[in-house]
């Protein structure tokens, strides 16, 4: 008997695993719930809640193949090795298969069940399925990782040209097994997926075709205009399928294989949209490469050494501020009241939020960091992570750290007439196009019920350059 284990993934189409392990003889497949790591990695309920749907959705698929589901509740992955071997030997299960997860956290818990299961004459078989590229096959000529993203780009450029990554097979239906399995969902009294709103889960529908669907959509209709209005907050310019990619309700080869296929699978962009997505994609894919090439990046610990040495302010009531967007910057706070009635926020935004938390308010990062991960149906440990040091000026490839964003300059630009603001901040809905992004600039006695800037946005960032000078 195999045993395919479901982790970020829960599909069954293109999926390694599931294709290698059906191969090999008949299968069972099981999830592992971990509420108490869930808390441990920040996972927000509405990603939490997410999975759970989906899940039901893969119970339902697996059921069309004949494999049982297992699911079992582990609240802290230090206990996984033990659950593990304890149903390979109730199942008289030979090999365990799941697709390789990259975090340090996760890389450790899987060398531990190896090792279990190697002393008791068992294996965990583990397959590259997460990125386009094996982890460790996109090397300079030093054979060393590369740290800069131009590189990084070049290089997988040069492998697609010789060929598109293909799609794993759709197993077919095995034999039914006459195994009684308790496949009900656990209760989870320790996270608090089930506070969801409803619109957030109608927001977010889970599934299968409805995430292949939103890909063809994109690749039929946005992404020849994706490099134009990407930017824009107020237009639906994005893919936004980057809920089902985390998961793994879709896989990086799907959309590689959508992308190009009206050119019959061949590596030929034609236009400035379907190259801007493929680098997009490829960001992705080079956030995942360094988590698992330079781990302290999973530690806490940012990726250019030297900037740990940044002071830091520690001022709670500006972070509360920003968490509940209750800055003053019209664009800081319609970017993070959408986050915490979606539980998503445009790209552009982020960059825009992320930045004045830790340029203009001169917080850390990683309190940043974390709030985003706490509340995003999205958060992706090494985009997430990624995203916050571009911005913060730690990272590979970081932005300068004298290029400083200035939110109203940047709402101008991107929301010039103030629909995203009107929508996120009704307070201001009334104002006009140049009001709106800086209300009190010309008449700081304006009555509104709308708080004065918290910082200054001039002297604030002078201040950030002084202290990223001094190091």
């Amino acid at each position: 008997m195999q045993l395919i284990w479901f982790r970020q993934d829960l599909r069954i189409h293109d999926h390694a695993a599931l294709w290698y392990a059906t191969q090999t003889g008949p299968c069972l497949a099981m999830v592992i719930l971990s509420p108490e790591q869930w808390i441990i990695h920040h996972e927000a309920p509405v990603k939490i809640d997410f999975y759970l749907r989906q899940l039901h959705a893969l119970k339902q698929q697996l059921q069309q193949l004949n494999i049982p589901l297992i699911i079992r509740a582990v609240g802290l992955w230090k206990d996984i090795p033990e659950t593990l071997l304890n149903l390979t030997q109730e199942f008289s299960v030979k090999s365990i298969h799941a697709n390789i997860e990259f975090g340090i956290n996760e890389l450790k818990r899987d060398r531990e069940v190896q090792t279990l299961l190697q002393q008791n004459n068992q294996s965990l078989e583990l397959y590259q399925d997460r990125t386009l590229f094996p982890i460790g096959s996109i090397r300079n000529k030093s054979q060393h990782p590369y740290q800069v993203f131009g590189a990084f780009k070049k290089a997988c450029y040069e492998a697609l040209s010789i060929s598109l990554p293909q799609s794993y097979p759709t197993p077919t239906a095995q034999a039914p097994l006459s195994i009684a399995i308790d496949d009900a969902i656990p209760a989870l009294s320790a996270v608090s997926a089930e506070s969801v709103d409803l619109n957030i889960q109608t927001r977010w529908p889970v599934g299968e075709n409805h995430a292949l669907h939103l890909l063809e959509d994109f690749i039929e209709h946005k992404v020849s205009h994706y490099q134009n209005e990407r930017d824009f907050p107020n237009l639906q310019g994005t893919s936004q399928v980057s809920p089902y990619l985390t998961i793994g309700i879709l896989s990086i080869r799907q959309c590689i294989q959508a992308l190009f296929r009206p050119q019959q699978g061949h590596f030929l962009p034609e236009n400035a949209g379907q190259q801007t997505w493929l680098d997009e994609l490829l960001w992705r894919e080079f956030y995942q490469h360094i988590l698992f090439d330079f781990p302290h990046v999973s530690k806490h610990q940012p990726f250019k050494t030297s900037t740990q040495y940044i002071k830091w302010r520690d001022v709670p009531e500006d972070l509360t501020a920003w968490q509940q967007g209750r800055t003053g910057i019209p664009i800081v706070d319609a970017g993070m009241r959408q986050l915490l009635a979606t539980g998503w926020m445009h790209n552009r935004v982020r960059m825009i939020t992320a930045m004045f938390l830790c340029k203009n308010l001169l917080i850390d990062w990683r309190l940043g960091e974390q709030w985003f991960m706490q509340h995003l149906i999205d958060g992706d440990l090494s985009a997430n992570n990624g995203g916050w040091q571009w911005c913060a000026s730690t990272g590979t490839d970081a932005v300068p750290y004298f290029r400083i964003f200035n939110p109203v300059s940047q709402s101008q630009k991107f929301d010039a007439n103030g629909d995203y603001i009107r929508k996120w901040v009704p307070e201001l809905a009334h104002l006009d196009a140049k009001t709106i992004h800086e209300p009190f600039a010309k008449n700081p006695n304006l009555k509104l019920d709308y708080p004065h800037p918290i910082v200054d946005l001039k002297s604030s960032r002078q201040r950030a350059i002084e202290a990223f000078k001094g190091l």
